[in-house]
């Protein structure tokens, strides 16, 4: 036998106790390999993409949180031109109703133009309005810490101000509660295909490993070489290769979020940039964020070294 071989027979055994044997510091599972760099490669894809995934899953929280916050103070009064009706005086009326109602903290009444402006992103600019019959909007934002009695307010405008409508869009709160669901459990279900994924190909790994090795750990094995010492050295070695890709993947996934949140606010006050705001925040996944992405690198790691053990296990138990 080779003094390569040797080694890799005597250093465990001496690590086990025996003094007499002399040490080598070949390891037992050949580090730099092909096979090794190629699942580093496959470990950080896939910890980039569940970064990824774990970052769109907190902005679309998030941002559904605000939506819902911003909504739930807020109700909106619309007022409906009709024949005969004089829509400004009903709109000054309405909007004074609502002022002195209890728990209004603000009342702003849109004007004609302002009314109009809000259907140009359906209907373009540069369109005459006049002859359709665009509704008047009253936006009234509510006092924080207030329950206000909706029901009554309809009750007033309904007497004060025949066929204004009270719309306190809870309707859209429950969409948007039920979209974050679903997106997060959506994020979720990625996760564990991410992790089924990464698991699976740190199985094939360590076997391809342990098929390289099989004549050095059949005779360690067989010369008294615990199993969970020989599982050890594969643990330690694939629990390396899992930091190394997880930090790969992880780091390129926060200084993604990063930059994509600088950018946001370079590009703040753009029409474009207003928009993306509206939809999705400033792009900043906050400190929790990133302590998520921080957290499945170390959990992907720690994924990867516990499935080499069992799958190390699992083969040696079938030699025994």
């Amino acid at each position: 036998m080779t003094e390569t071989g040797m080694g890799r027979l005597t250093a465990p055994l001496r690590e086990q106790g025996d003094p007499m044997l002399p040490r080598f510091d070949t390891p037992l599972v050949p580090r730099n390999s092909i096979s090794g760099r190629a699942l580093v490669a496959v470990v950080a894809i896939m910890t980039f993409l569940a970064s990824l995934t774990t970052g769109a899953a907190v902005l679309i929280s998030n941002a559904a949180s605000e939506w819902q916050s911003d909504i739930a103070r807020e109700v909106t009064i619309q007022i409906v031109p009709a024949s005969g009706r004089d829509l400004d005086a009903d709109v000054d009326k309405a909007a004074s109703a609502a002022r002195a109602f209890p728990g209004i903290a603000d009342v702003r009444p849109y004007s004609k133009e302002e009314s109009s402006k809000l259907l140009e992103p359906w209907l373009g600019s540069g369109l005459s309005l006049d002859e359709l019959p665009v509704p008047r909007l009253i936006v009234v934002k509510l006092a924080p810490g207030v329950a206000v009695d909706l029901a009554q307010l309809k009750r007033v405008l309904a007497d004060q101000v025949p066929g204004a409508v009270l719309d306190d869009h809870r309707g859209w709160i429950d969409r948007m509660r039920a979209m974050a669901g679903t997106a997060v459990v959506l994020g979720i279900c990625i996760l564990i295909l991410m992790f089924t994924a990464t698991m699976l190909s740190v199985t094939f790994a360590t076997r391809g490993a342990m098929a390289t090795n099989k004549p050095v750990i059949e005779v360690l094995h067989f010369v008294g070489a615990k199993n969970a010492f020989i599982a050890r050295h594969f643990q330690h070695h694939f629990l390396v290769l899992g930091l190394q890709g997880g930090a790969i993947g992880g780091g390129a996934a926060i200084i993604l979020f990063a930059f994509a949140s600088a950018l946001s606010r370079w590009f703040a006050g753009t029409a474009g940039a207003d928009q993306t705001s509206a939809l999705f925040g400033s792009f900043s996944i906050g400190l929790a964020g990133y302590a998520a992405v921080l957290g499945q690198v170390i959990l992907i790691a720690a994924v990867t070294a516990f499935t080499s053990r069992q799958t190390v296990n699992n083969t040696l138990e079938m030699i025994d």
